[in-house]
């Protein structure tokens, strides 16, 4: 049994748990507090560009997720999210054993919230900033 304390947890770790795209890149969620979460996955080969570098497009997926999933943990029980819009600034190539997003939100609505999500790569021990992004998240009610 939860607490309703826990409940926004269970019911976004629920959700994330259903994304066949997270499945598929190996990719776990921890949910830190309301509006906060971090997003683990390993480097694959298959997912990655003519470089050996992560795709810039998997990298975007992930930071996508975790500024979703961070809005999500604060939507009212009867709204799930959609993405709006969202703006990447890619800082380095996605190089490294392990990656880590990170989102928060940032401004939380009735109907839309901003939420920000930075990936980090670590290699040995180092942890790097790769991309970030900032997300337009609309609450959808069903």
């Amino acid at each position: 049994m939860h607490t309703e304390n826990e409940a926004y947890i269970v019911r976004t770790q629920r959700s994330f748990n259903r994304q066949p795209a997270m499945h598929a890149l190996n990719a776990e969620l921890v949910v830190k507090s309301p509006g906060s979460v971090e997003i683990t996955f390993p480097y694959m080969a298959q997912f990655t560009q003519q470089n050996d570098y992560m795709h810039a497009g998997i990298l975007s997926t992930i930071l996508d997720s975790a500024c979703g999933y961070a809005a999500l943990s604060i939507a009212p029980e009867d709204a799930d999210v959609l993405t709006v819009e969202f703006k990447v600034n890619l800082l380095r190539p996605g190089v490294g054993d392990t990656f880590k997003a990170i989102g928060q939100v940032v401004k939380a609505g009735k109907t839309i919230s901003v939420a920000d999500a930075t990936l980090y790569s670590s290699t040995l021990g180092e942890s790097k900033p790769v991309a970030t992004m900032t997300a337009t998240i609309m609450n959808v009610y069903k």
